[in-house]
Formats: structure tokens, sequence, C-alpha cells
């Protein structure tokens, strides 16, 4: 089959693109705005950039402007100029989904989801004191991209946190955190199992 994305139906009962682009990690972002009011709202429109220096990158879609959720975490970075990116794992599975309503801007979303705050280091903003690992942000641009209310927040990653837990061996335990990501339609899976493959010409 085929079609074009806003113009020709697809014909089917939701969506593909998303399933097709799939998985996809959540990034848990908590922020706190110029009146010190905290915001935790997880995106599934997320990933790295770079690793010299450390990059990272999320994407509010959807949300009418100035109304919903998402709205308020890029209006919090804009006033703050950082953020911190807090890692899902599967036992936090039930916390992120109470984080991602459509709340007002003066609801705490880490009261709402009983999850305990702490401190950063180099930033303001509160990060998950559950979560198995955060990234300290600081904002480097931000974005509007095609769309009504498509916009892109560009961190760099300048602290990081790891959780001694999610630790074996000097490595970050990917099986034993079980990351979540975010597949198409209501789906998530967890990271459970690894497998390797060593590009041409290394051993």
């Amino acid at each position: 089959m085929f079609y074009r994305p806003g113009q020709d139906a697809h014909g089917l009962p939701h969506n593909p693109f998303k399933a097709m682009v799939a998985p996809r990690p959540i990034g848990w972002i908590s922020a706190i705005d110029g009146d010190g009011r905290v915001n935790l709202a997880p995106y599934s429109f997320f990933n790295a950039l770079s690793d010299s220096p450390p990059m990272v990158m999320f994407s509010n879609t959807g949300a009418k402007p100035d109304r919903q959720r998402g709205k308020d975490s890029v209006s919090a970075i804009r006033e703050s100029g950082e953020f911190a990116v807090n890692i899902v794992s599967y036992t936090l599975r039930d916390a992120m989904n109470a984080t991602s309503g459509g709340y007002d801007a003066s609801v705490d979303e880490f009261e709402t989801a009983g999850l305990e705050k702490a401190a950063c280091e180099l930033i303001s903003a509160p990060r998950v004191k559950a979560a198995p690992g955060n990234f300290e942000c600081k904002l480097w641009k931000i974005i509007d991209l095609p769309g009504e209310s498509n916009i892109m927040v560009i961190g760099e990653v300048i602290g990081i946190h790891i959780a001694e837990s999610a630790l074996t061996d000097g490595i970050f335990d990917l099986t034993k955190v079980q990351p979540l990501s975010r597949l198409g339609y209501r789906d998530y899976a967890a990271v459970t199992e690894l497998f390797s493959l060593n590009r041409p010409g290394q051993s």
C-alpha cells in the first residue's frame, strides 16, 4: 500500500506512522518555571543526538499552544534554560503513565504519581529519585517545527546520575533496568534481552 500523510487516507484503523518508527525511547522530562512550578511529563519523540558533547532532544507534538501539559514543559524550559531527563524503567511504568495526563500547570506531577524528588547538582529542576539514571541538561535551542504546535527542544547534557543498582561490573545494565520504549497505538516495550554484533573489521 501507499499513502500520502495529510492528503490520502491510509484506510487503516489507526495511523501507522508511529508504529513503524519504533521502539522510541521515552524522555521523562522534569523542569521548573519562573514561578517555581514543577513539571514532569513523558515524551515519546526523544533521543540522543551526539555524544561529544552529549546532546539530547525531545519534541512536543499535538498539544494546543498554552493549553495542554506538553506546552508547560516547553514554557518552563524557555524560562529556566534547563531541564532534566529521567530514565523510565519498567518498575516506573505506572508512575510515568500517571504523569502523562493533561493537567493544569499548577499540578505537580511528582505528587500526582507519588514520586520523590531529588535535587540536581547543576540545575534547579528536580529529578526523579527512583529513576535508574538522570541527565541534567542546559537548553541549547528550541526549534519550531512545521505544524501548528510541533516544537523541538535540544539540550546539552552537563551532568549524569546513575543509580548504583543499575550497574553490573561497571556497565549500565539494560536488562536490569529494563528501560521502557514507546511503540505505536497504546503499546510499550521493555528491554529484557540483548545481543551483540561486531562491525566489519572488528573482532
